[in-house]
């Protein structure tokens, strides 16, 4: 507790204790903000870290490591391990994306995208304002076991068998619940008492509310991920597990048929990247993942001395809003799945980026309605969840992956455990309608057979002369690339503490809405006091805060220090040896 305390002191006052790339850096030249008053756990180590919002998960990963497995393999035990331990956004019944930067001078970097697709039987206009997103055909088809498995074939060391089976008895065996998981649970439930199987098989066995240590067992997953370690991911996709699928689509006549299942297909990509600070390279997924709107933002930020006016000082805040405002307008305008849609390429240039940034007025906040008409981004969901990871040779892996809604469409596969997405209404779902409410109708994302809908999931990689530097992600619907340049605005303009980063509050701005959600907004009245005289609206960001970044901080070879985020879980850990 004694060396905790003195970490966090010397931390506050911005002293390398943590993060070495501190020394002979001065201070920001505004007010030092304090913590937002949001926890974080960290780890120091030499060989690995593992870092994600469940601590089981986070230690699974880890003995993957220590055994002589790689990041990837460490991965995939992580990844179903979370669909285990945090049932209502791990998943093996969603989708997602992961970046792969292997170790020094052995290739470049990686990106899988293993995003749901709409299947085969959909078509643009097929829901009516009537639907709801917890119907059977919100389903999209989901994409976690053949992501996994593709990047598992690509660089993994061990057996597929051997990296599931920590999940399988986890399952079996269950586990104690934390207060995080049990008012989930206990919320859930009495939300969706006709959700029969979903009752079945989260309600608690004796009745009553779930408590903290109340053991969580879910035998019937438990067959499901023996049948994945067993036969492989074919099982899913046109075994066993696709059989109970389409059986489950036909109760509820839902869409995804066993030819869906069958033809998914996973994507091995080349990441989107830009250069900030002539100094460090950004990695993110590419499109449909808006991992573009934070190359945006960066390439615009770039523009600006930065450091000249202070990280918490109003004129910082102001232009990053701005930034995040002008990016998210082009993510409506533009942002789609490639094999359907063009998304231009000049949206992560350097001269694009200089173009924009033009047009923001240091002392005047941009109407939002003066960007785009009639154009609002869409609405998706808030509960995704991110893992980071390094080895001790260098390879990171940073990987985020959601149900879209919390418990996803609240479906459980009859007798087979497993939770299916709602992520068919991360589409479009009325073409040509679009209203200040958040519908969108543009044509980029609307729903088509086959198609992989828009995702706000960004998980990122920076590197800095071929060796990772961080490695981070975030759930927190569109505002995750807006958090995720929080971050590195903190870590790489000011040279901020990676713990101190953690804590610090964010914001976002989303262009509609038109305003700055800001974490805890009553604690900077002369901040938020400033920014409401350039014309800008602050309001409180919630309910929930924003986002939940698990980030890997690497100060020199072997040296990682791993920050575990609990602004969503005080079970989320850092993991390392």
């Amino acid at each position: 507790m004694i060396a905790y305390l003195r970490t966090l002191l010397l931390a506050w006052l911005f002293l390398p204790i943590v993060n070495r790339q501190c020394v002979g850096a001065e201070p920001p030249t505004g007010p030092l903000v304090p913590s937002g008053n949001y926890p974080s756990q960290f780890v120091e180590a030499q060989n690995g870290v593992v870092v994600s919002v469940n601590k089981l998960a986070s230690d699974i990963g880890i003995s993957v490591l220590k055994q002589g497995g790689n990041a990837v393999d460490a991965a995939v035990a992580t990844a179903f391990a979370l669909a285990v331990t945090y049932p209502a956004a791990g998943n093996i019944g969603g989708g997602g994306f992961m970046l792969v930067h292997p170790a020094p001078g052995e290739g470049e970097p990686v990106a899988y995208v293993y995003r749901e697709t709409a299947p085969a039987a959909a078509f643009a206009t097929m829901f009516s304002t009537e639907d709801t997103q917890y119907m059977h055909k919100s389903v999209a088809v989901p994409g976690t076991v053949r992501g996994f498995e593709l990047a598992h074939r690509r660089f993994g060391t061990r057996p597929w068998s051997q990296l599931l089976l920590p999940s399988v008895a986890l399952a079996r065996d269950g586990f104690p619940i934390d207060q995080n998981l049990a008012d989930l649970l206990n919320t859930y439930l009495a939300a969706v008492p006709k959700h029969e199987e979903f009752q079945r098989v989260f309600g608690k066995p004796s009745g009553g509310p779930w408590k903290v240590g109340d053991r969580l067992l879910q035998p019937d997953l438990s067959r499901t991920l023996q049948l994945l370690a067993d036969k492989g991911p074919d099982a899913f996709y046109r075994g066993p597990i696709a059989d109970a699928i389409v059986a489950e689509m036909a109760r509820g006549k839902g869409l995804i048929a066993a030819n869906d299942l069958a033809r998914y297909k996973a994507i091995e990509c080349k990441p989107w990247t830009v250069r900030y600070r002539q100094r460090y390279d950004v990695y993110v997924p590419p499109p449909p993942s808006a991992g573009i709107c934070l190359l945006e933002e960066l390439q615009m930020l770039e523009t600006f001395d930065l450091k000249s006016w202070g990280r918490w000082s109003p004129t910082t805040a102001h232009v990053m809003a701005e930034t995040m405002r002008r990016a998210n307008f082009d993510r409506a305008r533009y942002l789609g799945d490639p094999a359907f849609v063009r998304v231009p390429g000049k949206l992560a240039t350097s001269d694009y980026g200089r173009q924009l940034a033009a047009t923001i007025d240091l002392h005047k906040a941009t109407a939002s309605k003066d960007l785009g008409g009639d154009v609002r981004p869409a609405h998706e969901g808030n509960d995704t969840t991110h893992f980071s990871i390094i080895d001790r040779r260098g390879m990171a892996v940073a990987n985020t992956y959601t149900l879209e809604r919390l418990w996803g469409s609240r479906i459980v596969v009859k007798n087979m455990g497993f939770l299916l997405n709602n992520n068919m209404f991360s589409f479009n779902l009325f073409p040509g309608r679009t209203d200040t409410n958040g519908m969108i109708g543009t044509a980029p994302n609307v729903i088509a057979p086959g198609k992989r809908p828009v995702s706000s999931q960004t998980p990122t990689i920076v590197a800095q002369n071929g060796r990772v530097k961080i490695v981070t992600g975030s759930p927190g619907t569109r505002a995750i690339p807006n958090t995720i340049a929080c971050l590195l605005v903190s870590l790489l303009d000011y040279r901020m503490p990676i713990q101190t980063t953690i804590e610090a509050p964010r914001w976002s701005h989303e262009w509609f809405p038109d305003r700055i959600s800001f974490e805890t907004p009553e604690r900077y009245p002369e901040l938020v006091k400033a920014l409401n005289a350039m014309g800008h609206t602050v309001v409180r960001y919630g309910p929930r805060p924003q986002g939940d970044a698990q980030t890997i901080w690497v100060e020199e070879p072997n040296h990682y220090v791993g920050v575990a985020d609990r602004r969503r879980s005080d079970k989320a850990t850092a993991s390392g040896y």
